[in-house]
């Protein structure tokens, strides 16, 4: 598996270090990620007190990241409003609700669902004038404002759990990894169709800006 949810909330492995099965690889979820992204967005915007957050909570990746964006909004002074989208057509209503609350920015949960709806969240996010954090380079590439993203980087971590495998490894030996290599990018596009002026600081701590 490659950059999978939760491995162990869903069953596929026992634990991370020790699988115990036919599975093993890597997982895009680490502790602090969520938290990081609302840093990030914090730093951007400075301001901000309030802060929607896009959550596709049937998934068992989704609560824990919340539970750690709400313990991370207590020490940066913001308030949530969590919006559980189950569907594309929920999006609409969702950011209508973080308008009509006064919501400065949007965060969204490293579901796929946001992926694959990533032109309808940037459009929306546009539509509505909030900077987006991403947990995914895609969705900046599709017009978001940042994605701080630990799936795209980890992927040639599957290649050598491959190697490993065909060289006669078993699943169960090998410990799941967390991702350990992180991407910062920033739409500078957007930035400035936002009327946003990037920190250098955080500039100058990006893996890539697109101009």
């Amino acid at each position: 598996m490659h950059s999978l949810g939760d491995p162990v909330a869903t069953g596929l492995v026992a634990s991370l270090a020790r699988p115990g099965g036919n599975v093993t690889g890597t997982t895009l979820m680490a502790s602090g990620l969520a938290a990081k992204r609302l840093g990030l967005l914090k730093e951007i915007v400075p301001r901000s007190s309030r802060v929607l957050v896009l959550s596709y909570l049937v998934d068992p990746i989704a609560a824990p990241q919340v539970k750690e964006l709400e313990s991370a909004a207590q020490s940066l002074g913001v308030k949530l409003i969590v919006r559980d989208i189950q569907t594309a057509d929920d999006l609409p209503a969702a950011f209508a609700a973080g308008a009509r609350e006064g919501a400065q920015g949007v965060v969204t949960t490293a579901e796929s669902i946001f992926v694959v709806q990533r032109n309808r969240v940037v459009q929306l996010a546009a539509k509505h004038r909030l900077p987006g954090m991403h947990p995914y380079r895609l969705m900046v590439d599709a017009g978001g404002l940042m994605a701080y993203d630990s799936w795209t980087p980890n992927l040639p971590r599957a290649a050598a759990f491959v190697d490993k495998l065909l060289k006669g490894a078993k699943p169960s030996d090998l410990p799941v990894e967390q991702p350990t290599k992180f991407e910062l990018v920033i739409n500078m596009k957007t930035a400035k169709a936002l009327g946003l002026t990037i920190p250098r600081t955080l500039l100058l701590q990006a893996d890539q800006v697109i101009e």
